[in-house]
């Protein structure tokens, strides 16, 4: 019998705020919460993959990270990349980078929560 994977079914960003790092998802990136979700996490209603921020797992100390996600890419889809990067420049975001041409669309990368560097593309 064998066994594959189709692929990423779930992301989550380990942070030590939660509802701080919920907030500036909601706020600036105009996530919305799934419904239910666990105690120690926000969920958010993104397709085709959840999207959340939770507390660390048992093990993890973030205080130790020299910077969260260090040598992972996680990009987000917008249907508006100039507009987003206006709104982040705007509401004081950390380290926007210029918006650049991509072979996904306009992209630009940011810091977000707790110092995980995020790149937005799309139209």
């Amino acid at each position: 019998m064998s066994a594959t994977v189709e692929g990423p079914d779930f992301i989550a960003l380990q942070v030590r705020d939660v509802p701080a790092a919920a907030a500036f998802f909601e706020d600036n990136l105009g996530l919305r919460r799934a419904p239910g979700g666990p105690a120690n996490a926000v969920v958010f209603a993104t397709a085709p993959i959840p999207f959340a921020v939770r507390e660390p797992l048992p093990g993890v100390d973030l205080d130790d990270a020299a910077r969260p996600g260090l040598g992972v890419a996680l990009w987000l889809r917008t249907d508006n990349a100039p507009t987003l990067r206006e709104r982040l420049v705007a509401a004081g975001t950390q380290d926007v980078t210029p918006l650049q041409d991509t072979p996904f669309g306009p992209a630009f990368t940011f810091t977000g929560p707790e110092g995980y560097r995020l790149t937005v593309h799309g139209a």
